[in-house]
């Protein structure tokens, strides 16, 4: 966890990193998220109230390791963030093609609840530290409409 971001999405941010990662990124600055043992296990509940406490808080932003292989109560987490009035941010090495294959009821929840997603692998030979929110080139930011528009089965931007 970090309580106050500037860098994992818009505004201040709440950042949580979830354990397990299939993709193990050549230079992944979360390395320790890979394995699926690990972490330690919180509460939405306890989450929610933390970023309760901090008004300053624009919202919070799902990192990893990879978040899609813990929606359910990502997406519990992100209904609670919006009943307080906060965004969504959610990081994820897949494409948002690929999320729309896995087609699982969770996952396209968690989907659905993103205000933001970041999509694809972090390429080390494609690294640009000019892009705001992102590591790599190939990584997409995604709002709301394109997810949607995705998920029914437009493509999405490049």
């Amino acid at each position: 966890v970090v309580e106050e971001s500037i860098v994992d999405g818009p505004g201040l941010r709440y950042v949580l990193f979830t354990q397990g990662c299939p993709h193990a990124c050549r230079g992944c600055h979360n390395p320790e998220t890979h394995s699926l043992f690990g972490g330690r296990l919180v509460s939405v509940s306890s989450v929610l109230a933390a970023v309760e406490k901090n008004p300053l808080l624009a919202g919070v932003t799902f990192s990893g390791g990879e978040p899609f292989l813990q929606p359910e109560p990502l997406c519990a987490l992100a209904r609670g963030v919006h009943a307080l009035g906060g965004t969504v941010v959610v990081y994820t090495g897949y494409t948002l093609e690929q999320l729309r294959e896995l087609a699982d009821p969770p996952s396209r929840r968690l989907l659905l609840a993103a205000d933001l997603l970041v999509d694809g692998p972090y390429v080390e030979a494609l690294r640009d530290l000019n892009l705001p929110f992102r590591g790599s080139s190939n990584q997409r930011l995604l709002g709301p409409g394109e997810i949607r528009s995705a998920l029914a089965g437009e493509p999405a931007p490049v």
